[in-house]
């Protein structure tokens, strides 16, 4: 009895030590967030007495409490009524954003089925090539992209940002993952019965498929929502600029404007990976099956 009971205390001291390094880790990502919301509902003056010493260059030192004094809804107010180009990049960023997925499924659709199912010569440096493309960042082609957007008048327009999106490497890679999960056995069932390639696709391997294709809907999304160097790079007139170039605009004056912005444009992210995380693990738990 004695030693169960050493045991069990073994096993709950265990758990404890396990459970301190993610506690901290999780603290790590929820403390910014937490003083996010909390700076979208603390008034400015407090504001300026906190975060005056590191972002206004005040003397003294910055400190930023877990709890404002006295709760005030007149930032987000004044960001929701006062402050129309708010709006007007927030349409830009859905603008921006929206075609690049649905082109992305549109064209990474068909060819990550024909990397994964079909057969032909040069597959495999296909496939080579795509991994390097997608392990590429954006600065490396920056400039091609760049000249090449130049040459064909897209420059300073949304397609500049939306084209190269649509034909990214990073979306066929996991949509060529979740089909390669799809039993051999049913296709070849599909064709004996007369089903087309297409028809297979359409019957089969996108509903199969299809925590690889969410997968990369919510990559896609989240990565387009984020981005910066995309339309700083290739959008030069502001009224086109979304909502990822319009934060750092706002002045330092306006913290509590800021602090509601940024919460604002969170929320659209943040509820797309809520409800999309359940897909995510499923693609990549399926990345990982073997016929």
């Amino acid at each position: 009895m004695k030693n169960k009971k050493m045991t069990h205390s073994f096993q709950r001291l265990r758990r404890v030590f396990l459970a301190l390094p993610l506690l901290l880790a999780s603290l790590t990502v929820w403390l910014p967030l937490w003083w996010m919301a909390m700076g979208a509902l603390t008034p400015l003056d407090e504001l300026t007495a906190t975060l005056g010493p590191a972002l206004m260059g005040r003397e003294g030192y910055a400190l930023w409490p877990l709890l404002p004094s006295w709760p005030t809804l007149s930032p987000l107010v004044e960001l929701l009524l006062d402050t129309p180009e708010f709006f007007a990049m927030f349409w830009n960023t859905c603008v921006l954003v929206l075609p690049q997925v649905l082109g992305q499924l549109l064209v990474g659709i068909p060819a990550a089925w024909a990397l994964s199912r079909l057969r032909f010569r040069g597959q495999g440096a296909l496939k080579t090539l795509y991994l390097v493309l997608m392990l590429l960042p954006f600065q490396v082609t920056m400039v091609s992209a760049y000249l090449a957007a130049d040459r064909l008048g897209l420059l300073d327009t949304v397609w500049a940002v939306i084209l190269p999106g649509i034909f990214g490497a990073f979306p066929v890679f996991i949509m060529t993952k979740g089909f390669d999960v799809v039993p051999a056995a049913l296709l070849e069932a599909a064709s004996l019965d007369g089903a087309g390639p297409l028809g297979t696709l359409v019957r089969i391997g996108v509903p199969l498929g299809m925590p690889g294709v969410l997968s990369a809907a919510v990559l896609g999304f989240l990565e387009a929502w984020n981005a910066i160097e995309q339309p700083m790079a290739f959008l030069q007139t502001k009224a086109l600029w979304p909502l990822s170039l319009y934060l750092p605009q706002i002045a330092a004056q306006r913290l509590g404007l800021a602090m509601s912005a940024s919460l604002v444009m969170l929320a659209p992210a943040a509820l797309i990976f809520r409800f999309g995380q359940q897909y995510l693990t499923l693609g990549i738990q399926s990345s990982g099956l073997k016929e």
